[in-house]
């Protein structure tokens, strides 16, 4: 292991442990407090302790423990390991706050508001575990198996899972109006899962003219963020003058680096950077199209 995967590794499970204690102030703070639901497991956890008296951590616990012995197969032990992980951090820190936070209950009169920031938390929790290669278990673990295969975001799958768990509250609750708090809650926690994953997913593209764009071409390409480079012949409409036009892909992370290499080496460089929707492709995402069972038998016919 070099130092450079090393460090990413220590990385990972660093925000994977700051990711599921936000989850677990947003779920056992807010929600479970104020009986608003949540999807997942953690819905089903909350609805066996409101109907049992069950601790949430040992249903949570069980039910991921055999999820994850059906998602080693698909998504590869390093997946695993660090779901692993964060379930386990996870239910640790769930006992200790259902411990020392017992008689904590914020916003008991403000149900959603209450509902909104948890929704929050737990959203913020989830979206930034699958980021760094982790998950909460449950649909986290659904949602990345289809994902891996499909072009569906990974809120919108949970969001479609979680629904059936938050209406069948009402059997324990007996209340529509904490019911409709827990469509609020997925709505919230869907949409701050694809903000997260999208905000480390989200590319730019640039356009760069340059007399000295060889030296930044072989920069971008050799050092910090070695991304490719294509160069394209142009020419100024007014000058009439030849020009060498560079065209780079690169993560919206990365932009300060270019630019740096940009301005270190010829200040006076056009630059054009536009964000782009999504970008496939070696050091980017993969494709995810999955062809129909008629369509491959036409190309099959076609082809012979």
């Amino acid at each position: 292991m070099t130092k450079k995967t090393l460090n990413n590794e220590i990385r990972d499970y660093v925000m994977i442990s700051i990711a599921m204690m936000s989850y677990c102030i947003g779920w056992n703070i807010f929600l479970l407090p104020n009986e608003i639901t949540t999807g997942g497991v953690s819905g089903i956890a909350s609805i066996i302790y409101w109907g049992t008296g069950i601790p949430v951590q040992n249903t949570y616990f069980f039910i991921n423990a055999v999820l994850l012995v059906f998602a080693f197969k698909i998504l590869g032990w390093k997946f695993c390991v660090k779901t692993v992980y964060a379930v386990t951090f996870l239910t640790i820190i769930l006992a200790l706050f259902g411990k020392y936070t017992r008689d904590t209950h914020l916003l008991a009169d403000q149900p959603f508001m209450a509902s909104i920031i948890g929704a929050i938390f737990c959203g913020s929790g989830v979206g930034l575990g699958l980021a760094f290669n982790g998950s909460t278990g449950g649909t986290d673990i659904i949602a990345a198996m289809i994902n891996k295969y499909r072009d569906i975001t990974l809120g919108r799958v949970i969001l479609l899972c979680d629904i059936i768990i938050v209406t069948s509250s009402i059997i324990v609750l007996k209340d529509w109006e904490k019911v409709i708090y827990g469509y609020v809650v997925l709505w919230v926690v869907a949409f701050c899962i694809d903000q997260v994953i999208n905000s480390r997913r989200r590319s730019v593209q640039f356009f760069i003219i340059s007399e000295k764009y060889k030296e930044i071409a072989h920069a971008i390409n050799t050092s910090n963020p070695h991304r490719g480079v294509t160069v394209f012949n142009g020419q100024g409409y007014y000058s009439g003058n030849d020009v060498k036009m560079l065209f780079v892909l690169a993560k919206r992370s990365e932009s300060p680096m270019i630019f740096s290499i940009i301005n270190e080496i010829d200040p006076g460089a056009f630059v054009s950077q536009s964000a782009v929707i999504g970008v496939y492709g070696k050091g980017f995402d993969h494709i995810k199209y999955h062809m129909k069972k008629a369509d491959q038998e036409k190309l099959s016919r076609d082809g012979q």
